[in-house]
């Protein structure tokens, strides 16, 4: 079996499309989360209170798009300028789990470049619950967990409990099946008759929106991986997707 080549970080695959828009949403959403998480934390409330639930959901797409933008620096889309495109991936990734942004680089190329085989890191012929255990573990190290569990000791000494469950972890943990399921599973399961064997979202603009960033249209980021998620709606379907 063919070992899957270390990719250079200083490196892009695509050249940035979107001008300096890239840059201008990736600060929206990593600071629409921070400027959320923080409101969230102080709020006293009630799990009668409908909005909570609410906030919880809000939370989740916040996460998701924390991850999506972190996705995008891989490919070289927040910004033409390295160091920027990099930072925006790093702090991105680190905010949302303390994941390691250059190890999920290298798995997300591989994923590109050995897609549906089983060089494949988010790739598994198994269902829905495995496929999904199968992904966590494939990026989720050890110390990432024993981290996050010292740090929610810690903020709680000055945080409510409470608050930091609903709108920091609920939200983070169910956003990774947000991730999953729009970005990888649905787009990915069974066979297809394309060479980037990925199927795509039926065009709702808003529902591919609110599902994942557009990640839906999943053919169509194999197909224009330097398009970034702001601009995957523009993008042209499959033939037979038309």
């Amino acid at each position: 079996m063919d070992t899957p080549k270390k990719i250079d970080l200083s490196t892009s695959t695509s050249p940035p499309i979107g001008g300096g828009w890239g840059a201008f949403f990736a600060i929206l959403i990593i600071g629409g989360w921070a400027l959320s998480t923080i409101l969230l934390m102080q709020w006293h409330f009630s799990f009668t209170n409908p909005l909570v639930y609410l906030f919880v959901l809000l939370q989740m797409h916040l996460y998701t798009g924390l991850f999506i933008t972190a996705h995008d620096a891989m490919h070289g889309t927040v910004s033409s300028n390295k160091s920027i495109n990099n930072a925006a991936g790093f702090i991105a990734t680190f905010v949302y789990a303390a994941f390691w942004y250059p190890k999920l680089y290298t798995k997300h190329h591989q994923h590109h470049q050995h897609v549906h085989t089983e060089l494949d890191p988010d790739y598994h012929q198994g269902n829905f619950i495995s496929w999904y255990i199968r992904f966590i573990r494939n990026y989720l190290s050890i110390w990432q967990v024993v981290w996050m569990a010292i740090l929610f000791n810690i903020l709680k000494i000055w945080l409510p409990q409470p608050n930091l469950i609903m709108f920091w972890v609920v939200p983070s943990l169910l956003s990774t099946l947000q991730l999953f399921y729009f970005g990888t599973y649905q787009p990915h399961k069974g066979e297809h008759n394309n060479q980037y064997h990925s199927s795509t979202q039926k065009r709702n603009h808003v529902l591919a929106f609110l599902s994942c960033y557009f990640f839906g249209y999943h053919y169509e980021h194999h197909a224009s991986p330097g398009t970034p998620w702001w601009m995957l709606w523009k993008t042209t379907p499959p033939i037979d997707k038309q």
